[in-house]
């Protein structure tokens, strides 16, 4: 079973770029999307429903910002909107569908690139999606936390670490609260599979970044460890452009 996580800064724009052509011809049963920067209304919902999806769409309050979605082609046995706060829940920040074997869920957590005020609210964030996924364990021990983190781990995933120690993203406490997080038992998907540097999943549109790869690995598939044998491979496919992020891909047992 193939699952696609992507951040599409703007799926109106993505979809003027070929996001829909790609989709096809790539064609996982599941996709978690980004930064939709749309309300469903903005767009044709029938050319992803004719490729066999079933949408789930989580608009902002605020137009043209964030929002993440769910196209699958399994039916979920449920889907939950938001996670009951609504400081996030206003922003679009996560949806999970939950099916037979799994809960897979799309996030977009805060950027802190703007200032102190939002990276103080990206903490907020990290402290409660943290406790929310924990309890959330408790009855659903097979989780998928797939998205944008806006952090990058280990300086293995970031193309220069001694420039960008104090920048949003790669600072200690958000190191730190990914330390906490893959050790309370989520396993990094691609790390799993792929110890090699030069990995990345976003680039600056700026000084031709992603043309020298010049990147940082800021989305991931997090699984939690039951799910462990059923994990068949995990890629990051940087040649797909319809975004300043590229899709990642994790291919797990049906």
């Amino acid at each position: 079973m193939k699952i696609i996580s992507y951040n599409v800064n703007g799926i109106r724009a993505a979809m003027k770029k070929g996001f829909v052509e790609w989709l096809k011809q790539e064609n996982p049963y599941i996709i978690g999307i980004q930064e939709l920067k749309a309300d469903i209304s903005q767009i044709d919902p029938s050319v992803f429903t004719d490729l066999g999806y079933e949408l789930y769409w989580f608009s902002a309050v605020k137009k043209g910002y964030s929002g993440v979605a769910i196209f699958t082609k399994i039916k979920p046995k449920s889907v939950k909107i938001g996670m009951d706060l609504g400081k996030y829940d206003d922003e679009g920040r996560l949806i999970q569908a939950e099916f037979d074997n799994f809960s897979f869920l799309s996030a977009y957590f805060p950027s802190g690139t703007t200032g102190d005020i939002r990276q103080d609210f990206k903490y907020e964030f990290l402290d409660d999606i943290y406790g929310y996924m924990q309890d959330l364990r408790k009855d659903h021990p097979n989780l998928i936390l797939s998205g944008d983190y806006n952090i990058c781990h280990k300086a293995i995933d970031i193309h220069n670490p001694v420039s960008n120690k104090n920048s949003s993203g790669f600072l200690p406490d958000e190191r730190a609260w990914m330390d906490k997080f893959t050790e309370s038992g989520f396993i990094d998907t691609f790390r799993h599979f792929n110890k090699e540097p030069h990995n990345y999943s976003w680039w600056s549109y700026r000084a031709g970044a992603r043309a020298k790869n010049l990147g940082w690995r800021i989305d991931y598939h997090m699984a939690t460890e039951p799910l462990q044998n059923k994990l068949k491979s995990a890629v990051i496919l940087p040649n797909v452009v319809h975004s300043d992020h590229c899709p990642i891909v994790l291919e797990i047992e049906d």
